[in-house]
């Protein structure tokens, strides 16, 4: 008879829902790791003969599920949560936002507040977000400290920062980065130009030349608010969404954030040219920007994944949130309470979002041979109780407080809620030395 293999680490929870394929849910399954990556999901009485790990772990109660992925933040913002609230758009960004952003933001500035949002999305079992922002070397310590995945924007916009003097410098800053950590197993990379209405055609052609040759997605906010739509018309004489395609932007790597007004003509052409959407409903809600057509957008073959946006218009990092909030707007957008089932749910924070970010080969289901990024959630508290159907408890139920571990690429990153890559003592305190700071000011 042959000995068991020694393997990291085996699961055995109640539950092991691999979002693929849709609506298949495991039971008296374990799930194998060896290194970074999962070597087998079997039958737990077989798992016995085959397999030796160095850690098994029962997990009675828990849903065993994919890592979420954040497909839009701009992480370091945790550090203006609530600083503007219950303002319009351009209100928010022109008179509060970008003059904070003027006087205090730096790298000292990002590392710090994209530590706290690291923390944040850690224990609510966020493994891999896709981030917008300034100094984006800092964000890419900050993840790398954490031990998080993360696709660092190299942010592009046509006024200058703390951070750049002008585009070139900001693509010059950004592409040093890229090759500084592009073999970096958790960094990733993808050209964020800002919005249209913040960044000119000339800079939105080398981004799109950057993108092909180097095989990198595009993430920028498009259609968010009727008044970005207004303004394009009367600067460009067409929609926003007109004119990136005029400049050859739209294709499987463009990712739209928000795009909350769109005809159907145009989601026809995102459809057509396989664009992807990152949706942010809560975000959308608290600037008034409007809902987003998510079922049509479904519906016409659009691949869409979810974000939180940042954490100043939020203002949670909280993708539990998220999934439940989309599932609800599109029930009553559209008056039909079968639109974005629970398993569509699921999908959209998991495999779609790995989608939109050319990593679906790596992460965003469990699968043999599949980097381990895995999220157990506790469904044994009041609130989740009697469970008839995991994956409804998980959309409908659930929160980032029922999360318990985290592993991403097969280290645990988060154990009985508590992060095991970042001091919280201290990330909260430097939280505070900022709030005080921007307070004083």
């Amino acid at each position: 008879m042959q000995a068991p293999q020694p393997v990291d680490l085996r699961l055995d929870p109640a539950w092991i829902i691999p979002v693929r394929p849709e609506g298949l849910v495991l039971t008296d399954h374990a799930l194998i790791v060896s290194g970074a990556r999962i070597l087998d999901i079997l039958p737990c009485t077989e798992a016995d003969s085959h397999y030796a790990p160095t850690q098994h772990r029962r997990l009675p109660d828990h849903a065993l599920i994919p890592g979420l992925v954040n497909l839009h933040t701009h992480a370091a913002m945790t550090l203006l949560r609530g600083y503007a609230d219950d303002r319009p758009l351009m209100t928010w960004l022109n008179d509060y936002i970008w003059p904070a952003e003027r006087k205090w933001v730096s790298a000292e500035f990002v590392l710090d507040g994209t530590r706290l949002a690291c923390l944040e999305m850690l224990k609510g079992g966020v493994t891999c977000f896709n981030d917008m922002y300034f100094f984006p070397e800092a964000g890419v310590q900050a993840a790398t400290e954490a031990q998080q995945r993360i696709v660092a924007g190299i942010i592009v916009i046509d006024f200058a920062s703390n951070y750049a003097a002008d585009p070139d410098g900001y693509l010059q800053k950004g592409l040093a980065l890229r090759d500084a950590m592009r073999h970096h197993p958790l960094v990733s990379f993808c050209m964020a130009p800002h919005a249209p209405y913040s960044v000119g055609d000339r800079s939105l052609e080398k981004v799109l030349t950057y993108a092909k040759q180097l095989d990198l997605p595009i993430h920028i906010h498009v259609h968010e608010t009727e008044d970005e739509i207004r303004g394009s018309l009367e600067q460009h004489g067409v929609r926003p969404l007109a004119r990136l395609h005029g400049l050859g932007m739209l294709g499987p790597d463009f990712i739209a954030v928000h795009a909350v007004h769109l005809e159907p003509a145009e989601m026809a052409l995102m459809a057509e040219h396989g664009c992807h959407v990152a949706h942010c409903p809560t975000s959308n809600l608290k600037l008034a920007s409007g809902i987003a057509p998510t079922e049509a957008l479904l519906a016409g073959g659009i691949n869409v994944g979810l974000g939180t946006d940042g954490p100043a218009s939020n203002n949670r990092l909280d993708l539990w949130q998220e999934m439940r909030l989309a599932a609800l707007l599109a029930k009553g957008y559209t008056t039909r309470p079968e639109v974005v089932p629970a398993q569509t749910a699921l999908r959209m924070v998991t495999l779609d979002g790995a989608r939109a970010l050319g990593l679906e080969e790596r992460i965003g289901t469990l699968e043999i041979g599949k980097e381990a990024d895995m999220v157990a959630v506790d469904l044994s508290a009041a609130h989740a109780q009697p469970c008839y159907d995991p994956v409804s408890q998980l959309v409908y139920c659930a929160d980032a407080a029922d999360v318990t571990h985290v592993w991403v690429a097969g280290r645990e990153v988060v154990c009985e809620r508590q992060c095991q890559t970042l001091e919280a003592a201290q990330v909260l305190a430097r939280a505070r030395h900022w709030r005080d700071r921007l307070a004083r000011s």
